[in-house]
């Protein structure tokens, strides 16, 4: 299997690929339909549900610099995915960029940690759209005696076990049933959730940074300076969001000018409203109080605004419901890629006749999230996605070093700024945040890429087309 290492995909092979009418995904996305894409995945869980968690197990209020530390290494592989995205526009993401630089075995293992990232991710999202559900109907029902069976709304284990997170399953269906309909209609939908959402932030801010106690952030680092890397590291997920953009690159309409664009705007406005709305949760509650999954509510609940903790339950689940269609999105595609290069069955890479999505791995991949949202805890799941994103993004950023030297010629459409430091410094910190995390994730993350390794040799390996 060593030999795969050779095995580099000729990028003009992989240009090509965009013009194959036969691969039939339709070009309908304009420029800020890419940027409203990019924020409805970042701005999400990031905001609704990861602060609280992390201040309260890993960083304290620290979590406000485990947003700059997380956000620092992402401009870093962000400039890199620009690059790439609009220089090789293709469905992929990560993957694609690796098959084109670094050969076929390494574009594999990119793959499978994207396959981990996004499915776990959406499970994850998918936990939070239930916990603000339940929140918001608790809170209608309250005045008449009436919530929902907390049996049916949890994981079967956990600190708050139940038996089945119903909720979390709905949502997962519907999505999967809108994107199997269309990338158009899905991207509209998008937009509205991506409207509603940033405007209840706002709102959120505009109520609650009044009541920030600056003694709520004494002390601000209690767990160490390591909590708050290994928080950085956690919230990285976060910021997945332009990684999703550039999986859309084959339905792009002018994806060289846009890409770079949509992945850009994206991350700016997503970091600034992450560092705004984790000072303030940390500042109106003690962290300590912030270790549930609907920790916006809950700032509102202390402060006895239950209208407003509804509404921010309604924005909530908005937002979440976008970044939960963003991440259902873009795994079916990388799986997509990955069957056409004949790594997957060739029954991955089958395209709806008429609505022309790739409807077979949007429908298994919406199967596999419902069935982890139902039974898993969110802790479990945020570490597990984090690794994942995070080793994608570093052979990312190694990719722009790669192809600069090896493929100096081909036009850039954009370039990464201050090279080669940008993505140097992209390895680098991406490579100190997986370091961060703990050591369960890291047997977590080896049992996953082992079982990987051994599906590449027993079919990808044998069946591949660029072999």
């Amino acid at each position: 299997m060593g030999l795969s290492l050779l095995r580099t995909k000729p990028l003009t092979l992989v240009l090509a690929e965009t013009d194959n009418e036969k691969l039939g995904l339709k070009r309908a996305l304009g420029r800020w339909d890419l940027v409203a894409i990019g924020i409805g995945c970042i701005i999400g869980v990031g905001i609704f549900v990861l602060p609280g968690v992390e201040a309260a197990n890993h960083a304290g209020p620290g979590i406000i610099l485990s947003f700059v530390v997380a956000a620092s290494a992402c401009a870093c592989a962000a400039l890199c995915y620009a690059e790439l995205a609009a220089m090789i526009p293709v469905a992929g993401s990560a993957y694609t960029y690796g098959y084109a630089t670094l050969g076929e075995l390494i574009a594999w293992i990119i793959g499978w940690d994207l396959i981990l990232e996004y499915m776990v991710g959406a499970s994850l999202v998918a936990i939070g759209w239930s916990a603000y559900l339940v929140n918001l109907l608790n809170h209608l029902g309250k005045p008449f005696g009436w919530q929902l069976p907390h049996a049916w709304c949890a994981a079967p284990w956990g600190l708050d076990s139940g038996v089945l997170n119903l909720p979390a399953v709905l949502i997962v269906g519907v999505l999967t049933w809108l994107l199997v309909r269309g990338i158009k209609e899905s991207a509209r939908v998008n937009l509205v959730m991506v409207i509603v959402k940033i405007t209840v932030i706002l709102i959120f801010i505009g109520l609650t940074a009044w009541y920030v106690n600056p003694g709520n952030w004494q002390p601000f680092m209690p767990f160490g300076f390591k909590g708050v890397m290994t928080a950085a590291a956690i919230v990285f997920l976060a910021f997945v969001g332009f990684d999703a953009v550039s999986t859309t690159a084959e339905e792009a309409v002018n994806p060289q000018r846009d890409m770079p664009f949509g992945i850009m705007g994206s991350l700016v406005v997503a970091t600034v409203l992450y560092v705004v709305v984790a000072a303030i949760m940390t500042g109106v509650v003690p962290y300590r109080q912030l270790n549930v999954a609907d920790p916006v509510a809950l700032v509102l609940n202390v402060l006895h605004k239950p209208w407003a903790s509804m509404l921010v339950s309604v924005g909530a689940l908005a937002g979440i419901t976008s970044v939960l269609l963003v991440l259902l999105l873009g795994q079916p595609r990388i799986l997509f890629a990955m069957s056409r290069d004949g790594l997957l069955p060739p029954l991955m890479s089958k395209v709806h006749p008429r609505f022309r999505t790739p409807y077979l791995t949007t429908i298994i991949t919406g199967s596999i999230v419902a069935v982890s949202a139902a039974l898993t805890p969110i802790n479990v799941v945020a570490e597990l996605c984090s690794i994942g994103t995070l080793f994608a993004f570093m052979i990312v950023s190694a990719g722009v070093l790669v192809l600069r030297r090896t493929r100096g010629e081909v036009e850039r459409p954009f370039r990464v700024p201050l090279f080669p430091v940008i993505p140097v410094l992209g390895i680098v910190l991406c490579g100190y945040l997986m370091f961060s995390l703990p050591l369960v994730t890291w047997l977590r993350f080896l049992v996953w890429l082992v079982i990987g390794l051994a599906i590449y040799a027993s079919y990808g390996y044998r069946h591949s087309k660029v072999a």
